[in-house]
């Protein structure tokens, strides 16, 4: 084992704590009964240099603050700002965040010590939840996503003051495109004020960048120290074939041999993250009974608001909490207690082939950065140590940094949003990296071919209407062409319930056999849409209850989500002026409408079971779960929701379909190349 201390080198690296990415921080140090909220509040790094703060927020356009892991810049810089008085008038500080577990959790923090309820003075906005109060909040924590979509409505952002981008290293799409669109309304909002919050790696880009075109001290850098203790690292000898099981021995052996201290372990999926909870399940009958007891918690995106903040919860006495986790907890989270991590080197991301146009979710290894950001987890509220399950020369392989998400991903959202915007010339855009040329290509041609796009490059009135709704592309067309097909009942229900996660609930074993029985009453032979919307509507029939819920081995708050995203949706149906009719069990015509969103996600079976897509011929195999996993489409055609690559791609949510309503929507989609249709080429290829 080493010895490190975040600020020096990292074991095996040659960098520094200024290639470090910045974190959240969702708490102080533990408060006492004998400590008041605003004593603590004093206590943190950053309050000796709040006035500097101010003066630089006064004097320059952009204060790009570099704040080191526990500084208190993410809970105290917006309550600086509000006692500073820019939230008069009606005004409002924002602060963003790339994850809704860091804007609830964070709102939630500021909201107890500004002694405020939530949703009051302090709020929070994510997408398809507003826990805020339009006339009565001054501080508000919302996703960079939802900031982008508010730009829809006010262009110019003219109820806020100052515009927090926290994580901006995190680099997700849209905090690449909010800090493009801040950089334009500074330029006709002199008076808005921009803070972001970046490791110093990439500090000076960020200067350059927010200079570039304007005024040498348009920006400015602030550094600011951090509470950090030393972390212990330790690597093993050689590489494990399985580091989901070697992560649960770990953890095992640290709660057997060490000292108290809550566990963070960072696995990549949710699929990992459950054969890891059922690992350490098996060991914890063998538990002695002198010794503490283990309370174990999972933490990853399709959890609900209340499961995620259930991590922050403090482990009662004799209890010691371990939390298997993606990289959510990487960054945008802070959890009290953590004194070992558990890092298993690898991360999932998403990654675009603009070729094929299919989106995949890959297991790549983690970045340097990213590995001493696990580490520096350990070494929050005291020293720790951070267990990583690889060997230390594997160090030498890693990337330094994970390649923004701008440069790996389906840009046709994000472009169509550009463009409701006004912003019709791309290439003039302030990119802070620029995407491929050809994701951009690809993106205009599916808009193009969507109808969302004109031949003059600018929005038709579909398209206009598409960028409002605060879903994909693909499923906003359904909504609109469940006019033509009179499924809009059905075709929200469907939008409604591919949002969200784990609506089944089937664990192993006997109990799991009985749930899949239950969930076979759902089951329709057309695929795993109508099983979907079957659940759906007997839920709000029959049900409504958890125990219904749990008895027919369903979700009850992926349900209820469900219902909430549902009837927000309808709201903007009516708006739009779209009827919301049943198609009275008429399922042909509702899997025709599901292809006029689906029509580039069409796959063919062929007879070895797996399925090739048809832009790119891609071999693709059915998702465990899916009604059609062991049986073959009627006509041996399918679409499919989304697709995610781990040790083979697989496609989840399919529904079969007939081959003519793909050529139906892909005739449209002119090859530039040969002026042939796109769809009807790529099915030539695959037959032949």
């Amino acid at each position: 084992m080493q010895f490190w201390k975040p600020g020096t080198a990292a074991p095996g690296s040659s960098l520094d704590r200024a290639t470090e990415t910045e974190q959240n921080v969702l708490s102080s140090a533990p408060l006492s009964a004998a400590i008041s909220v605003q004593s603590a509040r004093e206590r943190l790094p950053i309050y000796k240099h709040r006035d500097k703060l101010l003066y630089c927020i006064e004097k320059h356009g952009v204060t790009i603050v570099v704040g080191q892991t526990g500084c208190g810049k993410t809970t105290q810089l917006p309550q600086y700002l509000y006692e500073a008085g820019w939230a008069v008038d009606g005004n409002v500080i924002a602060c963003t965040q790339p994850r809704r577990v860091a804007a609830t959790s964070v709102a939630q923090r500021v909201a107890t010590e500004a002694g405020s309820l939530l949703g009051d003075e302090v709020g929070y906005t994510i997408r398809f939840e507003d826990v805020s109060d339009k006339e009565r909040t001054r501080i508000l924590y919302l996703t960079d996503g939802m900031l982008f979509r508010e730009t829809l409505i006010d262009p110019l952002l003219s109820r806020y003051s100052v515009i927090m981008i926290d994580e901006a290293h995190e680099r997700s799409v849209y905090t690449d495109l909010i800090l493009g669109l801040l950089k334009k309304i500074r330029r006709k909002r002199p008076s808005l004020r921009i803070i972001v919050s970046s490791a110093t790696l990439d500090a000076t880009s960020f200067l350059d960048y927010f200079n570039a075109g304007n005024s040498p001290d348009e920006a400015t850098i602030i550094s600011l120290e951090g509470r950090m203790y030393p972390v212990e690292v330790g690597y093993l000898q050689e590489s494990t074939p399985d580091y989901v099981k070697k992560a649960a021995e770990t953890v095992w052996n640290i709660h057997m041999q060490q000292t108290p201290g809550d566990i963070l372990v960072f696995l990549t999926g949710r699929d990992e993250i459950e054969r890891c909870l059922e690992d350490l399940s098996e060991y914890i009958p063998t538990l002695p009974r002198t010794a503490p007891r283990l309370k174990i918690l999972a933490l990853h995106a399709g959890l609900s608001t209340d499961e995620q903040l259930a991590v922050f919860e403090p482990a009662e006495r004799g209890t010691r909490k371990v939390i298997v986790s993606t990289n959510i907890a990487e960054a945008s989270v802070t959890i009290d207690g953590i004194k070992f991590v558990v890092d298993s080197g690898f991360v999932k991301i998403r990654i675009y082939n603009p070729t094929s146009a299919l989106s995949s979710l890959a297991t790549v290894p983690v970045s340097i950065a990213s590995a001493t950001q696990r580490a520096g987890r350990a070494g929050r509220t005291s020293s720790g140590i951070c267990y990583r399950l690889y060997p230390q020369s594997a160090l030498n392989t890693l990337p330094r940094t994970t390649p923004p998400e701008l440069t790996r991903t389906d840009l046709t959202t994000p472009i169509l949003q550009l463009k409701s915007l006004g912003i019709d010339d791309l290439m003039k855009f302030e990119w802070v990296t620029s995407p491929p040329a050809e994701s951009v290509l690809r993106a205009l041609e599916n808009l193009f071919a969507a109808g969302m796009v004109g031949e003059d490059g600018r929005l038709t009135v579909i398209g206009e209407k598409v960028s409002e709704c605060p879903v994909e592309v693909n499923i906003a067309r359904m909504l609109f062409q469940s006019k033509e097909y009179q499924c809009g009942e059905e075709m929200l229900t469907i939008a409604a319930m591919t949002t969200i996660q784990d609506v089944f609930i089937i664990p192993d074993g006997a109990t799991g056999a009985l749930a899949e029985l239950e969930r076979r009453k759902f089951t329709a032979e057309e695929g795993d849409h109508l099983t979907l919307l079957n659940a759906y509507n007997a839920f709000t029939r029959y049900g409504r209850s958890s125990s219904w819920c749990k008895s027919h081995a369903l979700s009850f708050r992926a349900m209820s989500r469900a219902v909430s995203i549902r009837a927000q949706l309808k709201k903007y149906m009516q708006r739009f002026g779209l009827p919301v009719e049943s198609c009275q069990g008429d399922a042909r015509r509702l899997r025709q409408c599901l292809v006029s969103g689906y029509w580039r996600n069409g796959a063919r079976w062929v007879a070895d079971g797996t399925y090739r897509s048809i832009r790119g011929n891609v071999t693709l195999h059915v998702h465990p779960n899916s009604v059609l996993f062991t049986r073959k489409p009627r006509s041996g055609w399918v679409v499919f929701h989304e697709m995610e690559e781990t040790k083979k791609t697989q496609i989840r949510i399919l529904t079969e379909i007939e081959p003519d309503w793909l050529l139906e929507y892909g005739h449209s989609f002119k090859d530039k190349r040969t002026g042939a249709s796109a769809s009807s080429t790529h099915m030539q290829d695959i037959q032949a």
